[in-house]
């Protein structure tokens, strides 16, 4: 399993681990990843992902999953992200349909 954030693209960075003589060892800086499930108000269903901490706050902020993820680029989302996106933009579209 990567260590890839699946709705940001987070990963894994380099850098140095300095010491108190001041010497420098390279170490990796790892995303603090959880996994969750967050529930789609449009479709009703929920959907586990494994995401970072910094991005549950987001989709806290931003409303939601649907909200999150209509704003988010595809770029940065997982190829599991991009499927729900599209079921739940699938889903907003049949809904206005409907009540037109």
């Amino acid at each position: 399993m990567s260590r890839v954030c699946e709705l940001t693209g987070k990963g894994p960075m380099s850098g140095n681990k300095v010491s108190h003589a001041n010497n420098k060892t390279r170490r990796r800086f790892l995303p603090n990843l959880n996994d969750v499930s967050l529930t789609s108000e449009k479709t009703g269903r929920s959907y586990s992902l494994r995401i970072s901490a910094a991005a549950l706050r987001s989709v806290d902020h931003r409303g939601g999953l649907d909200a999150f993820l209509a704003k988010a680029r595809d770029v940065e989302l997982s190829a599991r992200a991009l499927k729900i996106k599209k079921e739940i933009s699938e889903a907003g579209d049949s809904a206005a349909h409907l009540s037109v």
